[in-house]
């Protein structure tokens, strides 16, 4: 049986262009090896009449059986985005994609597929790198994958809060460096956040969940703006403030908000001048909300105390960005959902939202645009 699986596995790589884009199914196995080259031929045929997806990545293999037990599924064999014109060679003709957030899904991309594709799917919450205008004029309903990833973001957030504020990086170094001697009363301290106030920005679904992990740490007050007063705020006990309000009073400042025209760049100059000198500021929502030269100034400054970020632009941050030299700054590789079943959640709802509408039932996870 080892053997045979070696078989298959060797089997469709041959067929599959010589390339990183491998086309998958499930045939059926045959006790004799010689037999199944025949099969193949036969499948090729055969899956002419099946609906075609294209995956744009390595996803959890639970999520991509989901797809090739049901349709002939070619994927980019890659933990790293499909580059453009890779993609722009192998969506003629598909009737479903499967994407990330890190592939551009322009009206090219669109244009390209053609009239056969039915549904364009994303493995993520945010969806910029989509062309909304262009799927709307195209007929093509889009799935992504709202609520699942909440928890491990929440996590993420307090976890990059604490990281920030007790200032846990710079102990590990100075512990690995040597530069860690006799205990002195005030090296290496950081913020606490009893007693404290902590503003979110962006009281969502992440939002909530970051102030439900704060509140045994004991803050005084929970402050968030936005536009309008949410209902769920009670639960936690939360005010709803201005947004400037929020920079003046708050020891914490979380940016959890959506990223639109109206909060691209809202972390600038003139926020952060806003905070206290004390303030510690964490961005886990979309890199484009705020101005990284700003934040290098005041950080560099001491206009404010520190910052953590899952977020930024570009994505990854190059090595040699001026962010990465201030020790009083955290930043983490975009790693809000990355826990294993987060990760696998989120690959099967991307697959289910593609079988829907290729069978003709309703998307579970819509987007509504």
């Amino acid at each position: 049986m080892t053997i045979m699986s070696f078989s298959l596995k060797h089997a469709y790589r041959c067929a599959s262009h010589l390339s990183k884009n491998l086309i998958l199914t499930q045939p059926r196995l045959f006790r004799r090896r010689s037999v199944y080259w025949l099969s193949l031929v036969k499948l090729s045929s055969m899956s002419a009449h099946k609906p075609k997806v294209y995956v744009t990545r390595r996803i959890p293999e639970s999520a991509l059986r989901l797809l090739t037990s049901r349709y002939l599924v070619t994927q980019w064999d890659s933990d790293e985005p499909v580059p453009g014109a890779e993609l722009m060679k192998n969506v003629p003709g598909i009737d479903a994609l499967f994407c990330l957030l890190t592939d551009q899904i322009t009206f090219e991309v669109l244009k390209a597929a053609g009239s056969s594709l039915k549904v364009l799917a994303t493995m993520s919450v945010g969806y910029d790198h989509i062309d909304l205008e262009a799927c709307k004029t195209l007929g093509i309903p889009i799935g992504y994958t709202p609520d699942v990833l909440t928890d491990a973001t929440a996590e993420l957030t307090v976890t990059l809060l604490l990281a920030t504020s007790r200032r846990i990086v710079e102990g590990v170094t100075a512990a690995r460096e040597g530069t860690w001697s006799t205990w002195k009363p005030m090296w290496m301290c950081g913020r606490t956040l009893l007693n404290s106030t902590v503003g979110i920005v962006g009281l969502g679904r992440i939002g909530f969940g970051v102030a439900k992990r704060l509140l045994p740490f004991g803050p005084t007050a929970i402050l968030y703006s936005g536009h309008t007063p949410k209902d769920s705020a009670a639960e936690v006990g939360a005010i709803f403030v201005t947004f400037d309000e929020l920079l003046q009073q708050s020891d914490f400042v979380i940016a959890t908000c959506p990223m639109n025209s109206e909060t691209v760049g809202l972390f600038n100059k003139a926020a952060f001048m806003k905070m206290k000198k004390t303030a510690i500021f964490i961005n886990t929502s979309r890199g484009g909300v705020v101005n990284q030269d700003d934040l290098y100034e005041a950080l560099k400054s001491g206009e404010i105390a520190g910052a953590g970020l899952d977020v930024t632009v570009p994505e990854p941050l190059p090595t040699d960005n001026k962010l990465f030299t201030l020790s009083n700054c955290v930043i983490v590789p975009h790693i809000g959902s990355a826990t294993i079943d987060t990760r696998t959640n989120m690959a099967e709802i991307t697959a289910r939202n593609i079988i829907a509408v290729l069978e003709g039932e309703t998307m579970p996870c819509p987007l509504k645009f």
